[in-house]
């Protein structure tokens, strides 16, 4: 019976995944947990995760190491696009559950699950992002969500799980922690308010470091790939980065938005490395690239943050921007020095070979050695002839 059942599910460990887990076996399936780590999991999370998904009565339990993978799908891009949601937001998690969702149905499909299930509730973000993943990569597999079918509240999924001899510490924290390579949101009853901040005691970093520290952040077509001056992959960069500043509790803020079923939502996130990361790479941009390459790229990189967020990831217009913004990265390559300090940094400057403040051309305000007096009144009369030929004809009507 259950052979003919299999199924995969998204596993956090958490009270949803494990009621799914639970209550999904019992109903006959043979299920399959699945874990993917993009950045937030310990081995020794790992390894609990693991023991408590067996303690559901799930057949098999697998952890999918996907910092990589996310860092080359996903955060590459929004590095190169200087992405931030409504002009705050790195896209921390829904940028996470974009690669989970298609690791754990490229999983469901190498073990030939029938089925694929997710503890996401119908109010939410995730679901449309997990689903829409989903149903276009296996639209053969049939998608399970009792949570958001069932409406279940946490208390009736409680009393469940501890009738079924399952009886862990469940008890709610009060403030939901979500970590993964690109930042951490943090949600309260602060942020269900309009009004309400934050305290400091909800942010998982702690302010540990007061004096100042100034560290350089080394580009390479648009990819950090040392910090000052040591070599290492992006991704573990990045990693290196977010110890370094969180320790001056750098990257904190609240985000507002738009969710993709329609109602605003409020959430809390540190994201020191991204923050630090996408302002200097744009500082770095402003020197190196073109004032219409500046000028489509910010227009095109919203975009792509917005289809990001909204689920759209398989669309080929992804890939189309991608490669836009990959091809402008050509020359973003350089240093940039930051100073760390509590709660805020400074970027000092760049240094690129790249650097269109050329001084052979001249300096702004300053004399210049590209052309002359009679060059640049003749520029600015031509520049200026549509204004004088709109107030021309306009003035006398």
């Amino acid at each position: 019976m259950k052979n003919s059942k299999k199924l995969v599910i998204a596993y956090s460990g958490g009270l949803d995944t494990s009621y799914c887990a639970v209550s999904l076996s019992k109903a006959g399936y043979d299920v399959h947990a699945v874990s993917v780590n993009t950045g937030g999991f310990t081995d020794s999370d790992i390894q609990t995760i693991e023991q408590n998904a067996y303690k559901m009565g799930v057949s098999t339990y697998k952890n999918i190491q996907a910092v990589s993978t996310f860092y080359q799908k996903v955060v590459k891009y929004l590095i190169f696009g200087n992405v931030l949601k409504n002009n705050t937001y790195p896209l921390s998690v829904s940028a996470e559950r974009i690669v989970q969702a298609i690791e754990i149905i490229e999983y469901a499909k190498s073990i030939d699950a029938q089925y694929i299930a997710h503890g996401s509730t119908g109010a939410g973000n995730d679901q449309v992002r997990f689903d829409m993943i989903f149903q276009t990569l296996a639209p053969e597999i049939e998608i399970i969500t009792p949570i958001r079918d069932q409406k279940l509240t946490r208390q009736e999924e409680i009393a469940y799980l501890k009738l079924n001899g399952v009886d862990l510490d469940w008890e709610k924290a009060k403030y939901s922690i979500n970590k993964g390579l690109w930042g951490t949101s943090v949600g309260g009853d602060e942020t269900l308010t309009s009004n309400l901040a934050l305290p400091e005691s909800a942010y998982p970093s702690q302010l540990e470091s007061e004096t100042p520290q100034t560290i350089t952040l080394s580009f390479t077509k648009g990819e950090l790939t040392a910090l000052d001056g040591i070599e290492r992959t992006p991704e573990l960069n990045i990693q290196m980065l977010d110890q370094i500043a969180s320790k001056y509790a750098i990257g904190r803020d609240v985000h507002v938005g738009d969710t993709i079923v329609g109602i605003k939502g409020r959430v809390g996130f540190e994201a020191a490395a991204a923050l630090i990361i996408v302002k200097a790479h744009h500082l770095l941009e402003k020197h190196t690239l073109t004032k219409w390459q500046l000028q489509h790229k910010d227009y095109l990189s919203n975009f792509y943050g917005m289809h990001l967020h909204e689920g759209q990831y398989l669309d080929p217009v992804m890939r189309d921007m991608e490669a836009f913004l990959a091809s402008s990265q050509h020359n973003v390559s350089g240093t940039v020095e930051i100073v760390l300090k509590p709660y805020h940094f400074l970027i000092n400057g760049i240094t690129s070979p790249h650097d269109l403040m050329n001084a052979k051309f001249g300096s702004y305000g300053e004399v210049n050695s590209g052309w002359t007096a009679e060059e640049a009144k003749g520029f600015i009369k031509i520049n200026g002839n549509q204004n004088r030929i709109h107030q021309l004809v306009n003035s006398e009507l």
